[in-house]
């Protein structure tokens, strides 16, 4: 017989007699209090919800322009913002007098 001819629900038991014995690992989530990933200093508060930070994540440090909300009574990060490296923080900061001369020009 070809296999045209064969039944979809025989296929499909004997793939889910294999999916019994190969289970996937349960994901344990990380608490959000977890300091050991995120240090965060808070440079300064641009508004009532945004503000500048200089964090070490995962080993590099970033300057982060960021939205921020509350729930629950806990301050969180939206995602609205950016994060920029050293590299491009330094590329920025080098190029504020010409970011100044701009506004001036469109003022």
């Amino acid at each position: 017989m070809s296999s045209r001819g064969k039944r979809k629900d025989e296929d499909v038991r004997a793939s889910d007699d294999e999916s019994e014995s190969h289970a996937p690992a349960k994901k344990v989530a990380k608490p959000a209090d977890s300091s050991d990933e995120s240090d965060d200093i808070v440079v300064c508060n641009i508004s009532k919800n945004r503000r500048v930070s200089v964090r070490n994540w995962n080993g590099k440090i970033w300057i982060d322009i960021r939205e921020f909300y509350v729930k629950d009574g806990k301050t969180l990060p939206g995602k609205k913002g950016i994060s920029l490296s050293v590299d491009q923080w330094n590329t920025l900061r080098n190029h504020a007098e010409d970011i100044e001369k701009a506004l001036s020009d469109l003022s």
